[in-house]
């Protein structure tokens, strides 16, 4: 079964807002809440939102090959413990997973009969611009290092099962929705 649904998108594309409104919607879903080292936003909450963790912390993970994947994202860490993934599928669980291209492309190498992956589409590099000024939680060095990236993180897309294009946030959720109840058909 398909029951590791992995969500990536470049950086601002609303990847987070659409789980957030999934996981409200769908609250038999499991959310894997990955490790970070970056500092939490005003609006997030450590264990929830992700575990915030030192630098040292995060390498004593890394080399003692706890994470199912890991990634360097803009000098801060972001990871996957495997066992909380290989608890899910034993236990038959839907997880979701927001992921960095990378990331997502470990799991499906990790989990092949197991992953799902969809790729968020923002419209437009500008309308991208828009959502990161207007999040307000970054410089502009930032917004540029991220947009920087946009085009490498958007050469992955064609490697993803589906690609969501995210230009209006109710459609979006329902085509999100209708994607996962078509994964979980026949599921008890």
């Amino acid at each position: 079964m398909k029951n590791l649904i992995c969500v990536s998108a470049p950086s601002g594309s609303g990847k987070t807002t659409l789980c957030k409104h999934v996981r409200g919607l769908k609250r038999e879903l499991v959310w894997s809440i990955s490790y970070t080292t970056r500092s939490p936003r005003s609006n997030e909450v450590n264990g929830e939102d992700y575990n915030f963790v030192s630098h040292k912390e995060f390498i004593s993970l890394k080399d003692n090959k706890q994470f199912a994947e890991w990634e360097n994202v803009h000098g801060q860490y972001y990871g996957t413990i495997k066992s909380e993934l290989d608890k899910a599928i034993l236990n038959d669980e839907i997880v979701l997973l927001e992921l960095d291209v990378n990331g997502t492309q470990s799991i499906q190498e990790l989990y092949p009969e197991h992953s799902y992956s969809i790729f968020i589409v923002p419209p437009s590099v500008d309308h991208l611009r828009k959502r990161l000024i207007k999040r307000g939680s970054e410089s502009n060095k930032s917004i540029e290092k991220r947009l920087d990236r946009f085009q490498e993180e958007m050469d992955y897309k064609d490697r993803f099962d589906t690609l969501l294009i995210n230009d209006n946030i109710q459609v979006a959720i329902n085509d999100f929705i209708m994607i996962i109840n078509k994964l979980t058909k026949g599921k008890k």
